[in-house]
């Protein structure tokens, strides 16, 4: 949020509570969260400066990955956020934040170096039927499990559906698939 935009906000939602409008109705009017409806009209306007330039100078988690990142962003302009997040983890294994910081941190990326994403309208038909073991379907998913301590783990799946068969298989692990893993 650019210093600006947060002042606006911030001004915005004390006048519609000052005019009469409940904590809703102003979330609905802006487009934001009850949440921070609350935060911001609890915050003084001094909270609210320390805040708004927190946020300004506040380090972003992907900001090490940035070069790596805009390489990529620039030689494939479509990449998205999903893929780079893939890419990043099979080369760092671990990463210090989550997809979603990822993807908010890509859309700064793009907006401040004006890497405009290239999207491309597919065009879906029917295939012919190949021969029978010739053809299946691979989907990847997640889920979040209790192990018994209570504690919550992360387990990864990959399906595959052979086409003439319509056979189904399955292969469970602890962590994401990498290239590796698949082949």
């Amino acid at each position: 949020m650019k210093k600006e935009e947060g002042w606006h906000m911030y001004s915005e939602i004390k006048h519609l509570k000052k005019i009469g409008l409940k904590k809703s109705q102003i979330a609905r009017k802006l487009d934001i969260s009850r949440p921070t409806v609350n935060k911001y009209l609890n915050m003084s306007t001094d909270e609210f400066e320390e805040f708004i330039e927190g946020i300004q100078v506040r380090k972003k988690k992907p900001e090490p990955y940035s070069a790596e990142i805009l390489l990529w962003l620039r030689e494939f302009p479509d990449l998205s956020a999903s893929q780079i997040f893939d890419w990043l983890e099979e080369k760092y294994k671990t990463l210090p934040f989550s997809e979603e910081t990822l993807r908010r941190y890509i859309r700064l990326l793009r907006q401040e170096h004006n890497i405009h994403k290239t999207t491309k309208i597919r065009e879906y038909e029917g295939v012919e039927e190949l021969p029978m073991g010739k053809q299946m379907q691979v989907d990847f998913g997640e889920i979040k499990v209790k192990k018994e301590d209570g504690k919550d783990i992360r387990l990864y799946v990959m399906c595959f559906v052979l086409a003439h068969s319509r056979y189904k298989y399955c292969e469970w692990q602890s962590r994401p698939f990498t290239t590796s893993d698949i082949i």
